[in-house]
């Protein structure tokens, strides 16, 4: 398959220095700079690798990339044309962004909701040696992400159609989890009245860590939007947390893998046992 992973995110921030807090002091990420035109990024590092989390400055908050590996060139290639036939216009990444992102090479195209999407080769394996301020193992890497949007169906067809992401579980009429790789979901699209990031899951090493975590959250007065609690689908254990830019941070860890066997199929419910929302929750079941 030619994506092999979800590879990074950048967002436009209103509050940088709020946000860096909550990843230093609550999460225990390691954070750097970097030049972005003329804006200096802070770069979240979860993992060996450069930056999962890129936060730019600006006037309002909203998503501005949406980054997923590749295999190879010869993948880049086989998916532009997959793109250019199902009638989006791929463009090349400039030098700089490739520079930023640690990529080979780098293109992107606009999804039906108004998101870059962006396809990148390469990365750069090079650790800053930033002090991880929680020790341990803490985060591991960056696991999913979730999209709500009124697009829903021109989602679908995007991400399972034209860029081969396979689905494996559904909870009708309105949420789907798909796959990329081993992992039951690197990303799951829902439907909502309004185009948004619903959350992004950060991966924890242990239950250990996630526990730390929400200790920390707690401490530091960080507003806990769900609590902790097991999934259904995919048996991750987690909780989450509202960030500054205001949709969900998913603290988490234990999700399983599934194979080429594995059947799609209606989950039911959506939690286990715990993951009580602190506010209305737009993808519960409606009451009977």
């Amino acid at each position: 398959m030619g994506i092999r992973k979800l590879g990074y995110v950048g967002i436009e921030v209103t509050d940088v220095d709020a946000w860096t807090d909550l990843l230093v002091r609550t999460l225990g990420v390691g954070v750097t700079h970097a030049k972005s035109g003329a804006d200096e990024v802070v770069l979240a590092e979860l993992d060996e690798f450069k930056y999962r989390l890129a936060l730019h400055p600006s006037t309002e908050d909203r998503p501005r990339e949406l980054g997923w590996i590749v295999d190879s060139p010869s993948e880049l290639d086989r998916l532009t044309q997959r793109l250019t036939d199902a009638g989006f216009a791929v463009a090349d990444g400039s030098t700089e962004e490739k520079e930023l992102r640690g990529a080979t090479r780098l293109r992107w195209f606009t999804d039906p909701v108004g998101y870059r999407v962006e396809l990148a080769v390469g990365e750069a394996k090079v650790r800053l040696g930033v002090e991880r301020p929680a020790g341990g193992p803490g985060v591991t890497g960056l696991g999913h992400l979730v999209l709500a949007s009124p697009k829903l169906g021109e989602l679908r067809e995007l991400y399972e159609s034209v860029l081969e992401f396979k689905l494996t579980d559904y909870r009708a009429p309105g949420l789907f989890f798909f796959r990329c790789n081993r992992t039951h979901h690197s990303i799951a699209l829902a439907n909502a009245e309004t185009a948004s990031i619903h959350h992004l899951e950060l991966e924890h090493g242990s239950i250990d860590d996630v526990g730390r975590a929400y200790d920390r959250a707690q401490a530091h007065d960080v507003p806990i939007s769900i609590s902790l609690g097991r999934h259904m689908n995919d048996k991750a254990i987690s909780f989450y947390v509202r960030n500054p830019s205001g949709f969900h941070l998913e603290i988490g860890c234990g999700g399983i893998e599934v194979g080429d066997d594995w059947v799609p199929h209606d989950f039911g419910r959506s939690d286990e046992w715990g993951h009580h929302h602190a506010d209305a929750n737009p993808f519960a079941a409606p009451k009977s």
